[in-house]
């Protein structure tokens, strides 16, 4: 069992894909990982040996932020954003699309379920 930064990795998959189930670390992180630990991309992770897992394991630790860390220094970014006000910021407090999309017909994964508003009454003569 291949576990690393608190993930337990498909040992049935290549290395390259297994890593990207870690947060933070994607398909060219994962391949930059494995030439430095010096195993093939295509060897899969229940291949590995104890010697590939600990330089595995030592040079995300050493060189890269993921999982917690990078989830809270995430979160701390948005939150510093609506702190100062600007219009991402806004936007995040709201609850809407950040980066320019448009929220008249689409958006809602963002907004939530669609809220009904009645139209006004007409006079009846």
């Amino acid at each position: 069992m291949a576990r690393i930064a608190g993930i337990d990795l498909p040992r049935n998959k290549r290395g390259e894909i297994g890593l990207t189930y870690i947060y933070g670390i994607g398909r060219s992180t994962a391949r930059r990982i494995l030439s430095a630990a010096g195993v093939n991309y295509d060897k899969k992770v229940n291949e590995w040996d104890d010697d590939d897992l600990s330089k595995i394991r030592g040079f995300i630790t050493e060189e890269l932020k993921v999982e917690g860390a990078l989830r809270s220094e995430t979160q701390l970014h948005i939150k510093r954003l609506m702190d100062i006000g600007c219009y991402r910021g806004v936007r995040h407090r709201v609850g809407l699309p950040v980066r320019g999309q448009t929220t008249k017909n689409n958006a809602r994964t963002r907004k939530g379920k669609r809220k009904t508003v009645a139209n006004k009454k007409k006079a009846v003569k």
